[in-house]
């Protein structure tokens, strides 16, 4: 059983031990802390909640509204809802900051409170900082019982859906015409009633819905990889539909299966996004430094700069802003498209994607084989506690200075068209090594490479 408290919010299975688990108690703690730091700043008296469908939710989320209404602020109770959009609910209900309670990808067992500040976006890593010093100093002061929050409800999908609708690069007339057969599988979670109604808005009129009951009994392990997807993929393939859609409890992470029932690729979701976003509006992208060199090279073919950031969406952000990045995210099917809101989401993945897969006129697979294929290795370097980690990265930086290297965000090592990704855990004594190259052999020798290499250092 595991407690992360890390900046961007409080991770944890539940169940347990107060301090080892994300109890009840440690709920309220963290919701407090955060609760009093938006006090600290100011930013107005509301904080929007909301969830995804998991089996804990309704009890951490009934936890962390009645905190915060004893801290005295009011709150917005989006109830069942997505992360992009409460983190657009924030901004329309000009809070103060949100609350959204998923563990994203994570099993069943996991639960979190991810931390949004006034513009909807996740805290930055000072912010956070501050939250975690108050939880740990039990700096809070409720509020006196004529002075607490009250509680208003509302539901914010509907506007979501709307503004989709509403960008001028989705094109709803034209992706009706195709009359696109479709399977979602949304793990039981959210996406269960917020994908359907999307691509019913959207004109289309065969859906069919694999475990898309929100009960929080995730079919499969919510992580939208390969191994976990072989319910839609052979639905797909045996009732010929044109597409399928998956997305993670929390419906910020989106993977696609073609007509063929094969994985269009988690990393490719953002390569055929921007694809079709740099055809009509020119600008740079950015993704973090373990995704695909796919979007650098298409990038860079559209005439347009490519810039990387450190992995995590925050920087991603940060970095889409500092270049004015007209599209961006992360290569787990993060798409992050600011024309819209800064945060990945994959309900506006779904609209762009369908537009661009309409305008192109091409299967799904089709449009898949036009873009590379570049294979990735994941594998970490388990180390004993207490090891120097930082002394271990620099070592390598300094084993292999004759290559380019970036240490930005650990140790990115470039080898041509190759490359090697090594970034330190936060939370364990581990460091992980991503590699990519046009061969999967080639990238699993890379990652051999490196732990060996490690391997020496520690000897």
């Amino acid at each position: 059983m595991t407690l992360i408290k890390s900046i961007s919010g409080i991770r944890g299975t539940i169940g347990g031990e107060t301090g080892d688990n994300l109890t009840p108690i440690d709920v309220v703690k963290y919701a407090a802390a955060f609760g009093t730091f938006l006090k600290e700043k100011n930013d107005g008296q509301s904080v929007v909640v909301g969830r995804d469908a998991r089996i804990s939710g309704p009890i951490v989320h009934e936890l962390v509204v009645n905190t915060l209404m004893a801290l005295g602020l009011n709150v917005v109770d989006a109830g069942l809802s997505t992360t992009p959009t409460i983190e657009m609910a924030v901004v329309e209900a000009q809070a103060a900051g949100g609350i959204i309670l998923t563990a994203s990808h994570n099993p069943k067992q996991w639960n979190a409170l991810k931390l949004l500040n006034a513009k909807g976006e996740f805290i930055s890593a000072e912010d956070g900082a501050r939250v975690l010093e108050i939880a740990e100093t039990d700096a809070v002061n409720y509020a006196s019982v004529d002075h607490l929050g009250q509680r208003t409800y509302q539901e914010f999908l509907s506007q979501h859906i709307e503004k989709i609708l509403a960008l001028p690069l989705v094109n709803v007339p034209l992706i009706k015409e195709q009359k696109f057969k479709i399977a979602v599988d949304a793990v039981n979670s959210s996406g269960g009633f917020a994908v359907p109604a999307l691509l019913r808005a959207l004109g289309v009129e065969d859906i069919l819905e694999i475990n898309c009951e929100p009960t929080g009994n995730f079919a499969h392990n919510p992580e939208p990889l390969a191994e976990h997807l072989g319910q839609i993929a052979s639905a797909v393939k045996s009732k010929k539909y044109d597409l399928g859609v998956v997305v993670d409890p929390d419906v910020d992470r989106l993977a696609f299966i073609t007509d063929d029932g094969e994985m269009f690729g988690e990393e490719y979701t953002l390569v055929a996004v921007a694809d079709y976003i740099l055809k009509h509006t020119p600008g740079a992208t950015v993704s973090n430094l373990s995704s695909t060199r796919a979007l650098k090279e298409l990038t860079h073919k559209a005439g347009q700069a490519y810039e990387a950031s450190a992995v995590g969406e925050v920087n991603v952000v940060e970095k889409m802003k500092e270049i004015g990045a007209v599209i961006g995210g992360e290569g787990n099917g993060g798409i992050i498209y600011p024309e819209l809101h800064y945060g990945r989401d994959a309900l506006v993945g779904i609209a762009l994607f369908l537009t661009h897969l309409a305008e192109t006129q091409l299967s799904s697979s089709a449009l898949r084989s036009t873009y590379p294929n570049y294979k990735m290795s994941k594998n970490k370097a388990e180390l004993q506690p207490g090891t120097d980690v930082d002394a271990i990265l620099e070592k390598i930086t300094q084993k292999y200075s004759k290559q380019p290297v970036n240490t930005v965000d650990g140790v990115k090592i470039e080898f041509d068209e190759d490359w090697v990704h090594l970034r330190k855990s936060n939370t364990e004594p581990i460091i992980r090594i991503y590699a990519e190259s046009a061969s999967l052999t080639t990238a699993e020798n890379l990652t051999r490479k490196i732990l060996q290499d490690i391997g020496d250092l520690l000897d």
